[in-house]
């Protein structure tokens, strides 16, 4: 069988298991912002449920969360009362403020969340690279939801792109997963080593 028919059985078959995943935890929103972070005072205003964003407090109604700062070394984050991020130790195991979270983690009750600025440089963040933040919001029905987020972050800390923020609806916590792509691309390396060894 040629590979690309190959891939196409492959794909067509995680999609398939994706569906049913996605039927059994259909409380889970995905979100595609795919947004720069300004490298200014502002930064980006996003409001979760409603899906929007913006350039400022005031032009964004109901915003939640706002990563922002000038620095090409670390990022701030900012939460309205009752929102903000999870606060734990990043991958680089050298910050207590909102930092890159290992996969696996969960997001919930239990997490100790500030919305109050905090400064993170290298280190609690990875360079080139995707990083995965956890979130709570307040949704205008009331309560509280779980989330996290992908940013992806560039060659210094002032280049970042936020990219997914995914929450759990019903107002459960949720657990930090690869990236969508990230799994395809794992997909594709399994493909070719396998043909390799053929």
């Amino acid at each position: 069988m040629m590979l690309s028919n190959r891939l196409v059985k492959h794909f067509g078959a995680a999609a398939a298991a994706a569906t049913v995943v996605g039927a059994a935890n259909a409380a889970i929103i995905a979100w595609n912002i795919n947004q720069v972070i300004p490298n200014n005072i502002d930064g980006l205003y996003i409001n979760v449920e409603a899906q929007t964003f913006g350039s400022s407090g005031s032009g964004t109604a109901g915003w939640d969360l706002n990563p922002y700062g000038t620095s090409t070394t670390a990022i701030s984050w900012f939460g309205t009362a009752g929102n903000g991020n999870v606060q734990g130790l990043g991958q680089g195991g050298t910050t207590s403020g909102t930092a890159s979270l290992s996969l696996g983690t969960v997001v919930g009750a239990s997490s100790t969340f500030s919305n109050a600025g905090s400064s993170v440089t290298q280190g609690g963040w990875v360079l080139n690279s995707a990083n995965y933040f956890g979130f709570r919001f307040s949704p205008a029905a009331g309560g509280t939801r779980y989330g996290y987020g992908i940013m992806t972050i560039g060659a210094t800390m002032g280049v970042r792109t936020m990219d997914w923020l995914y929450y759990e609806d019903s107002g459960a916590s949720i657990t930090v997963v690869p990236a969508p792509g990230a799994m395809a691309l794992v997909g594709l390396a399994g493909l070719a080593a396998r043909r390799r060894r053929r």
